[in-house]
């Protein structure tokens, strides 16, 4: 899953939020130096990821999409299940709309600020100030956003083909996202609680 879904699938706990923001930055027993929420939510993400890394409609459908984008299959199907998430937003959010979703998140990362990697310090404002979780529910805003993965990080993606191929399958790829993400909802309630 990618960030839309992590701090989605935090209950509206900004802290835990938080730490399930920046939960692929921080690495090994270093979550322990962080507020125990924070902990808290960096423990949550790596249960996620674990939790969608071994369900049997992530690993069908990273094997439908392999033969087009191999080794970074797992990385264009979090793109696509935050896509799928943003665009059905209202169907998973119990009425909050993903405009006021996002808007709490920005605000709860400028609050916690300090808590934050050095390498999300480097993007955070940037990723405000262009409304990234919110422009997931859109093929234009997504495509930025992998355009912005392809510039900063992974130099090997091609957002016009992702965007293509999300186009040409859409109904399949968003069937499975509905198949999994209530499974996903699920065991985080059970962590959770």
């Amino acid at each position: 899953m990618n960030y839309l879904s992590h701090i989605f699938l935090s209950k509206n706990d900004s802290k835990i939020a938080i730490g399930n923001f920046i939960g692929d930055f921080v690495k090994g027993s270093k979550f322990e130096t962080f507020p125990k929420r924070i902990q808290k939510g960096i423990v949550l993400h790596r249960k996620i990821d674990h939790f969608t890394d071994n369900h049997p409609v992530v690993t069908d459908t990273k094997a439908f999409i392999r033969p087009v984008f191999g080794r970074y299959s797992g990385i264009i199907l979090d793109m696509y299940f935050d896509y799928f998430l943003a665009k059905n937003f209202n169907e998973y959010s119990k009425g909050m709309s993903l405009k006021f979703f996002a808007f709490k998140f920005y605000i709860a990362a400028v609050i916690n600020y300090k808590y934050l990697p050095t390498r999300v310090k480097g993007f955070i404002f940037h990723f405000i100030s262009t409304n990234r979780l919110e422009k997931y529910s859109t093929l234009e805003g997504l495509k930025r956003s992998l355009e912005i993965m392809a510039f900063h990080k992974v130099s090997a993606l091609k957002p016009d083909e992702t965007i293509e191929f999300l186009i040409q399958n859409s109904v399949e790829l968003e069937k499975q996202f509905k198949l999994f993400f209530p499974d996903l909802i699920e065991f985080v309630d059970n962590q959770l609680n």
